[in-house]
């Protein structure tokens, strides 16, 4: 089914970052997962580009377009080529929403033009050792000392958390407020008391960097309190259907990667002295997926249209972000099923894609999170 969300300008954006892929990731990713993080200067080359910033007025180094259709194109062509490690989304998509939406002028000044070029590579730090899905039992602490916030915790699992220059902490700044008591504060490289811990080895995502961070009684400016204190919970809320829409987005396209290697590998592989991709039973599976990447492509794509009307609601995002990473866990593992024996081979594609699979229906809110949230609108 054709999609008919893009327009020329996005096609020709898309050009652009599939030559960057293709370029300057593909060749190199397999030894950036050796190396379990990806080299500073391919984030220089994206901001050369425009790759990073094109959400940000153009005053700042941005291309001044305030559209998602963009964000998913950077997302689809990163997946397409199996690039899981290289940290963009987090950038793109998420970090950028809260400082468009939330900065101050002062701040878009200070933070801006470095986060379009590519010098300023940015993180989002929620998640505790003792705190997942549920942000409101988050304990990191955050009090205020005359012009600074004096920050004690820890966080972890936090994405890009080894090359962050700027990361936006998720803190309790009023312990007695509840949920009206957190506020979101950017801690930058080179504070003092600001430590990272271990660069996390995980079963896939082999090349993103994902690490622990500490504070120790940081000292940051209290010019650094991104948006309304005690309101940090409330945005949170209001950006986290975008994030789960790039979730989305990513199984979509995961998908139809997956469904693409494994069409080429049963018209090779012989058995019995025909293709495999010849059995009913090949053919019926990759029917059916198909199918299925084809019904998730269409909703993600209308999730995207709501994105950028204002109408996407918060169950809408979180049907999307479960059902899509489900559907992107069962191709994956029927995928490998018909590669048979060199599946379960490393040097395989579909191999990485089935690890790099696994943390998707867990980050940005775990499959059961999504259906707690979709049936409590359902007034059950």
């Amino acid at each position: 089914m054709k999609r008919h969300i893009f327009e020329a300008d996005h096609e020709a954006f898309r050009d652009t970052m599939r030559s960057f892929c293709e370029k300057e990731i593909a060749p190199n990713h397999e030894q950036w997962e050796k190396d379990s993080i990806v080299p500073r200067d391919i984030w220089l080359k994206a901001g050369e580009l425009g790759l990073l910033g094109f959400m940000m007025p153009e005053e700042f180094g941005g291309g001044g377009i305030s559209d998602f259709r963009f964000n998913a194109i950077v997302q689809e062509e990163l997946t397409r080529v199996g690039a899981s490690g290289v940290g963009f989304a987090l950038h793109t998509d998420l970090v950028s929403g809260y400082l468009l939406s939330y900065a101050t002028d002062e701040q878009k000044q200070r933070w801006l033009p470095k986060f379009c070029s590519g010098e300023m590579i940015t993180a989002i730090a929620m998640t505790e050792p003792g705190t997942g899905s549920d942000l409101q039992g988050i304990q990191t602490t955050a009090r205020r000392d005359g012009d600074e916030w004096v920050i004690n915790g820890a966080k972890t699992f936090i994405s890009n958390g080894i090359l962050a220059d700027f990361v936006i902490v998720v803190c309790k700044t009023d312990p007695d407020a509840g949920a009206m008591g957190f506020s979101l504060i950017a801690v930058e490289r080179g504070t003092e008391g600001f430590e990272r811990g271990r660069n996390l080895d995980k079963i896939g995502l082999k090349a993103q960097d994902t690490a622990e961070l500490f504070f120790d009684n940081a000292r940051v400016p209290a010019s650094n309190l991104i948006g309304v204190e005690g309101q940090g919970f409330l945005h949170l809320l209001e950006k986290l259907p975008q994030e789960r829409l790039t979730i989305s987005v990513v199984a979509a396209a995961a998908c139809r990667q997956m469904i693409d290697m494994t069409l080429d590998y049963v018209k090779e592989r012989k058995a019995f002295g025909k293709p495999i991709g010849s059995f009913q039973n090949s053919r019926f599976t990759l029917a059916e997926l198909e199918t299925e990447q084809q019904i998730a492509q269409v909703f993600v794509d209308r999730s995207i249209t709501e994105l950028n009307a204002g109408t996407l609601t918060v169950e809408d995002a979180a049907m999307g972000k479960w059902w899509t990473t489900e559907l992107q866990k069962k191709t994956a593992d029927q995928c490998l099923q018909l590669h048979g024996g060199y599946g379960y081979m490393s040097e395989y594609p579909i191999s990485k894609a089935y690890l790099d699979t696994r943390i998707q229906t867990i980050y940005g809110g775990t499959t059961e999170i999504m259906k707690e949230i979709v049936g409590r609108s359902l007034g059950v």
